[in-house]
């Protein structure tokens, strides 16, 4: 397992992508697979870093293991957390229209990985844990 803890600042959105990356060369992914993951991982960070600390620095913590082919990312941080998981996940809400944001994020990491769990308390943050298979080339 690999554990990383970065501030929520949004150059660290791509140490996370490198960062998962790195770890998955070891199943020999294809680049769909790659693109994938990224993809995912790139959202949840970037969900931390917008939404997490309501424009506040923060703590992004990011834990990435695996049980055979089965890759598991948890990405987390510890800000204030979302009122209603549900529709947060709807595709297109967004608590932040005037930023132009598309309130796709946990659209794409439903559609990037095979599994997404979205758990958060208010006032203490937010945790996703995706899985995705790799089989490899």
């Amino acid at each position: 397992m690999i554990h990383l803890e970065f501030n929520s600042e949004s150059e660290n959105e791509g140490i996370a992508r490198v960062l998962a990356a790195t770890y998955m060369m070891k199943f020999d992914p294809t680049m769909e697979e790659m693109a994938d993951v990224k993809t995912a991982v790139s959202e949840a960070v970037t969900n931390c870093i917008v939404h997490g600390y309501d424009d506040d620095q923060g703590k992004i913590s990011m834990d990435i293991s695996n049980e055979g082919n089965i890759l598991k990312i948890i990405i987390e941080d510890f800000g204030v957390g979302i009122p209603d998981v549900k529709q947060a996940m709807e595709p297109m809400y967004t608590t932040k229209p005037d930023e132009e944001r598309t309130g796709m994020g946990f659209s794409f990491m439903e559609a990037f990985m095979d599994k997404v769990q979205v758990t958060s308390q208010s006032g203490k943050g937010t945790k996703v844990v995706m899985e995705k298979k790799v089989t490899g080339k």
